[in-house]
């Protein structure tokens, strides 16, 4: 029974990266159809934005004051410029990109577009020396073809947008309300093109967080306290942002309504919880790992879209997509090979070089020889069993010899 406990509670550790990365794509996906349908209302991106990271650091703050506050590191000046920058990147960059591309396409679109971030990161990690690249080897190999064949894929869904793909219970949904004009096919198209353009920055400004964040949490380790600090830093840029952008008092205006929703849950589920989440599994696993799961967001954002916006998908978003996943577990499939050689690599010189059967059988004889003479020495001497038991056993000499490497 304890064995199997045992098993149980290896897996569950196994697993842990595995659920927590899922669990999140849910997260987004919910964040995706509720922020489309608050844009499509006419809500501001930039004030979104603002209010979406306040409700970040107003939720997490108080657990990184408690609970860290004897393990927080002190803040030099090169770090916060780091936290400064990821502020920069990840709320006032990314997030106003991919909103604003977001309110021009799709949110199937979008998802699918979004993509492209292992491949980004993988490009970026290998700038930063922080992932190496031996074209000789298999693994590698899947890498670069993998992020060829990615790159190729959001082309496609940029240029390509082909027919309307109608589903069966399309036509008994009717898309909810929006305060925008409908516009023609040229103009459609000409916004396709301009809210995929944003999309690409976005995803570059994502996967650059991805990388500076795993670079500064190797120096501050503190994570709670880091998350809160880049919420924190986020939410006064996107003020002085939405200040030069919006000028009308108004659009800062909220209520009880879809727009609270929007932004209390993009900001609790999206922000805090995802930027810590994403931390702890890119510590152990590093950032390629992390962004390997958002095809499953696209797949639940594709479901949710066509019941609850009657999203129309068309034929090159399709196709691309499936480009853009077939280039990303491509990927996915060469950081997999390269974990495992790395687990290989930690097992023990003699463990894994054993020299050949004979020195494996001098140790069995050994080891069972001084078994023996522990078993004399009680008899004779009278011990007690338990004490005997606890005493030390002798290493033979040659356990203490390591094997020649081949």
């Amino acid at each position: 029974m304890e064995g199997k406990m045992g098993c149980f509670g290896d897996f569950i550790q196994r697993a842990k990266p595995y659920i927590a990365m899922i669990s999140l794509q849910f997260g987004y996906a919910g964040m995706n159809i509720i922020t489309k349908v608050s844009l499509n209302r006419g809500m501001s991106h930039y004030v979104l934005v603002v209010y979406r990271h306040a409700f970040a650091t107003a939720v997490i703050a108080p657990f990184a004051i408690i609970l860290e506050r004897k393990v927080r590191p002190k803040i030099t000046f090169p770090m916060f410029m780091q936290i400064f920058v990821l502020g920069l990147l990840g709320p006032v960059i990314d997030q106003n990109f991919y909103y604003a591309g977001l309110k021009f396409t799709s949110p199937t679109f979008s998802c699918a577009m979004s993509n492209m971030l292992p491949a980004m990161t993988f490009i970026m990690a290998v700038l930063c020396r922080m992932e190496k690249v031996d074209i000789k080897k298999v693994r590698c190999q899947a890498k670069v073809v993998g992020t060829i064949v990615t790159v190729c894929g959001a082309m496609l869904m940029t240029l390509y947008k082909g027919r309307v793909i109608n589903f069966v219970w399309s036509q008994y949904i009717h898309p909810p309300h929006s305060s925008s004009p409908p516009l023609s096919a040229a103009a459609a198209d000409k916004d396709w093109v301009k809210g995929s353009i944003l999309l690409i920055i976005a995803t570059f400004a994502w996967a650059s967080f991805f990388i500076l964040q795993a670079i500064t949490m190797r120096k501050y380790t503190a994570h709670l306290s880091l998350t809160s600090l880049v919420c924190f830093m986020g939410t006064l840029q996107s003020i002085a942002v939405t200040f030069v952008m919006e000028h009308r008092p108004s659009v800062w205006s909220i209520g009880w309504d879809m727009n609270l929703l929007a932004a209390a849950y993009a900001g609790i589920v999206s922000s805090s919880i995802a930027y810590y989440v994403q931390g702890l599994v890119m510590q152990k696993r590093g950032p390629v790992f992390v962004t390997a799961f958002s095809p499953l967001m696209m797949i639940i954002v594709a479901i949710m879209g066509s019941f609850i916006l009657a999203e129309k998908i068309y034929v090159g978003g399709v196709l691309g997509a499936v480009l853009i996943v077939a280039g990303l577990y491509s990927v996915l499939w060469g950081k997999y090979k390269e974990y495992k050689e790395k687990e290989a690599e930690a097992i023990p010189e003699p463990v894994k070089h054993n020299g050949g059967n004979n020195q494996m059988i001098m140790i069995i004889d050994d080891l069972e020889a001084n078994d023996v003479e522990m078993q004399k020495s009680q008899v004779n001497r009278n011990f007690v069993p338990a004490i005997a038991i606890s005493a030390p056993i002798p290493q033979p000499p040659m356990l203490a010899v390591a094997a020649p490497k081949p």
